[in-house]
This record gives C-alpha cells, sequence and structure tokens, in this order.
C-alpha cells in the first residue's frame, strides 16, 4: 500500500492561523520531550556489560564475512517462514474481510478487533503454544487471529474512503452485499490488494519473529546463533533475511503464489492432535482465575493482589512507551533528510536511504536483542531498539513527502532550506504519523520484556513458563486494554491540520 500523502500543503489561507498551528505542534512537542527528560531518571538504563564495543567489533566481522556453510537447513527454515507468513495472511484475510463490511455499523465488530489487534502476535503464540505446541498451528493462529482485526479495520477505513456516487445510484433496496460487490469493490479492489501485498511482508518479518518462542523458523536458529555467540553463522542468517524480502517483488508475483500455497502446505505438515477436552478446559477454565469461576469476589480480589508487580510493569511499559516515542520523533528528525533530494548528493543519499531501509527492516525485537547483547539486560536495549525502527519509518514516509516538495526558494542553503522551508511543511505530517505508531510502540514495549526487559511481557512470559496461565492471561487483558487506550489519546492528539491516512506499518 503506497504511503499517501502526510500533510496538506503548508499554502493555507490566514497567517494567524498558520501561526497558531505551528504554536501548538510546538506545544505537543515539547510537552513529549520534557515529559521523558523528567521521567528518564526512573529508567533503567545502564550499560551491564564489560565490553560492548568489542562484542560489538564481533558482530560486525560477523556480517562482514558471514559463514554460509555453517547454517544448516537454510532452505527448510527460508520455505517454512515464507510458508507460516503465506498462510497466516490468507487466514487473517479470510476472516476480516467479512468483518469489514459489518466494521462502521457494529459496535461490538470494532470493540473485538481492536482486541485481537492489541495483542502482538508473539503474545497469540505463546497462548497458543499451550494448546498446539511447537507446531504450524501455534504459528498459523498466532498471525491470522490479530491480523484479522487489522485487515478488518483497514478495508473498512478504505471502503469508507471511495465516491459515494456508485452506491447512490443503485436502485433503492439493494442488499448490502449488493452494494458492496457492485459499487464498492471495483474502486477499492486495487487498494485492497496493495494492501495485502504490504501485509504478507509484514508477515514475513512477524514469521522469523516466530523463531524466537521455538518456532522452526528462520528466527530459531538466528536468535541460537546469537545467543551462542556464533556471529559468522548469525551473519548468515541475517543476509538471508534481508535477502528475503529485498527480493519478494520478485519470488511473491501473484502468478507465483499457487506453487507457493501448495508448497507451503506441504511444508506446514504434520499437524497436531489435539484433545477436543483439554482445549475446552484450557479456554473454560486454566486461563481464568478459579476464584472467578467459583463466584468467589473477596477471593478474587486477593488473587488481584498476588498478581506480581503489576504496577512496576505497567510503569515501565508506559516508560518505555513514551521514551521510544519521544526517541524515534528525534531520529526521524536526523534521519530524514539524508534520504531527502533536497539535501547531500546521490552517493550520501544513497548511503541514507540504505540505513533507512536496514533499520525499518529489521524488527524492533531484533534489533533489542542485539543491543542486548551488547550492552546487557536493562530498558537502554529496548529504547534504543523503538526509537531507531520507528524513527527509521517515519523518516523514510517523510523523506518521500518532502521529495514531491518544489521549495520556493531554491538558492537557500543547505540549513535554511531545512529551517525555513521544507520542515514547517513536513512537521505536521511527522508528528501526525508519531502518534499514529504510538500504538504499536507501545505493543512492541510490551513483547521486549520476553528479552528480560521489566515491562508487562517478561511477567506474561514468565507465567506462561511457571504454567500459570490464569495471570498470564490477565496480563494479556491489561497490555490490550493499555494498547486501546494509548490508541485513542493518540488520535485525540494527532494533528488535525495533517491529512494523514493511516500507516499500514502501525497496524
Amino acid at each position: 500500500m503506497t504511503p499517501p500523502e502526510l500533510t496538506r500543503d503548508a499554502a493555507r489561507p490566514g497567517w494567524l492561523s498558520g501561526q497558531s498551528t505551528g504554536l501548538r505542534l510546538a506545544r505537543h512537542t515539547l510537552t513529549l520531550v520534557a515529559l521523558a527528560v523528567l521521567l528518564v531518571p526512573f529508567a533503567d538504563l545502564a550499560v551491564v556489560t564489560r565490553d560492548p564495543w568489542g562484542e560489538l567489533a564481533r558482530m560486525a566481522s560477523g556480517l562482514a564475512w558471514p559463514a554460509w556453510g555453517a547454517v544448516e537447513s537454510p532452505l527448510e527454515a527460508l520455505g517454512l517462514t515464507v510458508a507460516v507468513a503465506l498462510w497466516g495472511t490468507l487466514g487473517g484475510l479470510l476472516f476480516g474481510f467479512p468483518l469489514a463490511l459489518l466494521f462502521a455499523r457494529s459496535r461490538l465488530v470494532r470493540t473485538g478487533c481492536a482486541f485481537v489487534r492489541a495483542i502482538h502476535e508473539l503474545f497469540w503464540a505463546l497462548l497458543f503454544l499451550q494448546v498446539f505446541g511447537l507446531s504450524a498451528a501455534t504459528a498459523l493462529m498466532a498471525l491470522a487471529i490479530p491480523y484479522a482485526g487489522i485487515f478488518a479495520k483497514v478495508f473498512a477505513e478504505i471502503l469508507e474512503q471511495i465516491p459515494g456516487a456508485p452506491r447512490e445510484a443503485l436502485p433503492p433496496g439493494v442488499s448490502r452485499l449488493s452494494r458492496f460487490v457492485y459499487a464498492e469493490l471495483p474502486l477499492a479492489w486495487t487498494r485492497f490488494a496493495a494492501y495485502t501485498r504490504y501485509r504478507f511482508e509484514c508477515a514475513l518479518r512477524a514469521s522469523v519473529l516466530l523463531g524466537f518462542v521455538g518456532l522452526p523458523t528462520l528466527g530459531f536458529q538466528l536468535e541460537t546463533a546469537f545467543r551462542e555467540g556464533r556471529y559468522h553463522e548469525a551473519g548468515a542468517l541475517l543476509w538471508l533475511f534481508y535477502l528475503l524480502i529485498a527480493s519478494l517483488p520478485w519470488w511473491g508475483h501473484r502468478q507465483l503464489l499457487p506453487l507457493l500455497m501448495i508448497g507451503g502446505a506441504f511444508l506446514l505438515a504434520p499437524w497436531p492432535e489435539v484433545s477436543t477436552s483439554l482445549l475446552w478446559r484450557f479456554v473454560s477454565q486454566d486461563i481464568w482465575p478459579p476464584a472467578l469461576l467459583a463466584g468467589d469476589w473477596k477471593g478474587l480480589i486477593d488473587w488481584l493482589a498476588r498478581v506480581p508487580e503489576l504496577g512496576a510493569a505497567i510503569g515501565n511499559t508506559l516508560l518505555l512507551g513514551l521514551l521510544g516515542s519521544v526517541g524515534a520523533l528525534l531520529v526521524a528528525l536526523a534521519l530524514w533528510p539524508l534520504a531527502c533530494r533536497h539535501f547531500g548528493n546521490a552517493a550520501t543519499r544513497l548511503a541514507g536511504r540504505g540505513l533507512l531501509l536496514f533499520l525499518r527492516s529489521t524488527p524492533e525485537l531484533m534489533l533489542a536483542f542485539l543491543f542486548l547483547l551488547l550492552l546487557g539486560p536493562s530498558l537502554l536495549p529496548a529504547w534504543l531498539a523503538l526509537s531507531l525502527h520507528n524513527g527509521a519509518l517515519i523518516a523514510f514516509l517523510v523523506a518521500r513527502h518532502a521529495d514531491a516538495i518544489t521549495p520556493g526558494m531554491p538558492d537557500a542553503s543547505g540549513v535554511g532550506r531545512f529551517a525555513y522551508e521544507l520542515l514547517p511543511r513536513v512537521y505536521p505530517g511527522m508528528l501526525a504519523l508519531l502518534y499514529y505508531r504510538a500504538e504499536v510502540i507501545l505493543r512492541e514495549t510490551a513483547i521486549l520484556g520476553m528479552l528480560g526487559v521489566a515491562t508487562l511481557g517478561y511477567y506474561i512470559d514468565a507465567n506462561f513458563e511457571y504454567l500459570l496461565f490464569d495471570v498470564a492471561f490477565f496480563l494479556l487483558l491489561v497490555t490490550a486494554l493499555l494498547n486501546i487506550a494509548v490508541d485513542a489519546l493518540s488520535r485525540r492528539l494527532r494533528p488535525r491540520e495533517a491529512a494523514v491516512i493511516d500507516d499500514p506499518c502501525q497496524r
């Protein structure tokens, strides 16, 4: 899905109106930065490794001289990664497409979709691991369920934006399905297809990350190689990952999809045997507090009091989400000129675009894992990962918008062009994109706890490990509610002057 215009053109009637908008955006930014500065002393940002630079040099050496021969069964891992991504995307599409038709008319559908997409794919995987084990069913369900909520919301927004004249031309009494098939689908089909292709690319990255919970995708070998210090093998696996993403337009062509689906179906087998009684027990009993099932409200209060470190986990999650958002804004401000045609030369722009491609293509969890190996367990690796990944994504979109702007002062210096012409015109869209990313930043903040960072994800992972499913499920609900609340707040704060259509990357 091609990212649309980030902002309306800055040429607005009324000098006072423009000045008021600029002051309001400045207040937004200064408030965010000031709040982050005030709360930084409460964050654990210590470096606890003895030789981070030496470790970084060893990692760089592994990336520069990858050991291709040390990788075991690379084609099988790549094939399974693609199969999980393809069939997971298809499952989400099949469930989400009909929900999109009901999305605008049903509060229940909107609430359900908001809930399922607020929980990260890795958390869904942890949940289904308890039922389906380390199998393809776990991986597919972990992708299909949140993607169904994503597809429903995005497709519904696309349908809202198509012209209303074709619908109004239909005879009275036409059913909702007929109106969709004859008046809406032909106009929305191209955007549906474009977004589905983008969602498949996101699924490839998510499929790699499922290896971090033990599923045998490319991420499993990657995590193992890095954790054991086999950096030359890890470098080969990283190059395979980047080549997989970069070559997607060729091997992911729609004419090859039937072959990929058939081949993927064979790779996903065998399917697990699941006891219906055990599944029902897990859904109806294991994930709920015993006191709740017994109607013992006093016992439920006592159970809540025993939930470990809930306040600290929520505080760390929100704090890291805020620091990650502010860090992403600062990174975007620093990096977007590197990829913009109005600055530098061809060589510097190529290097800048390459840097942005590397940072935005590497998932936050993978970046955080690398920084964790370098810097030790604290909030610092997670903060760096969130800031760099999301900042690079915002910078990429902003640079594309700035490329389409024709400066009114072509003879101005680079600094003058940046400060007085381009930045005032792209900044409302940049800030709006940041608020769009706030939900996904918080979602990733929670999941980074699986690496040992003391956010909600740390306690969710620990309670799953100790088979305390009721506590783990409760913390999942808390995580989802936090994400929904932050998304609602970001919508209220988003600059109305910026005509931003939802960036698909934030889903």
